[in-house]
């Protein structure tokens, strides 16, 4: 006799992917069928941090009186100078990329500390940081590259089909 849930298919075997189709072999990257969504971007970068409650009890804390003040001083004490100094390279990097490119960018900024940063500098290879990955393919690493990363976004967008 047969079971219930053995005729409903399973939740795993239907892939709902808001990523193109993809074809793949083993041993080698996945290529995309289609240019019609935007450029990913992804920037792996130590990034400063602060922990902040839930949305509910940071309004409570807000209206009881408390300030800002430890986010603050958690967001200077997160990094050292120099890493302060790169990640704001980085981030007028990307303003400038939105400047330019507008929407036909996803620009993905991956703290390295995390557990996100960690699975993507083992993916990619990157070992220092920034590492800038354009398209999960091509890889830029240190500030110095990033001139060349916008280069590498200009010409992929040149290279993609006009949509009809």
């Amino acid at each position: 006799m047969s079971k219930p849930f053995d005729k409903a298919p399973s939740a795993r075997t239907h892939r709902h992917s808001l990523a193109p189709p993809t074809r793949a072999r083993a041993g080698v990257r996945p290529v995309q069928v289609s240019q019609d969504r935007p450029l990913l971007v992804e920037i792996i970068a130590y990034a400063p941090t602060a922990y902040y409650h839930c949305t509910h009890c940071e309004v409570a804390w807000r209206e009881m009186g408390a300030n800002n003040r430890i986010h603050e001083e958690q967001l200077e004490s997160s990094l050292p100078k120099d890493l302060i100094e790169e990640y704001q390279t980085i981030s007028n990097w990307v303003q400038e990329m939105f400047r330019v490119h507008c929407d036909a960018v996803v620009l993905k900024v991956i703290d390295a500390a995390s557990v996100e940063g960690f699975y993507k500098s083992l993916k990619y290879n990157a070992r220092r940081y920034p590492a800038v990955i354009v398209n999960q393919k091509v890889r830029f690493i240190g500030s110095q590259m990033l001139p060349a990363a916008s280069e590498e976004i200009a010409h992929q967008l040149a290279s993609q089909p006009a949509e009809a």
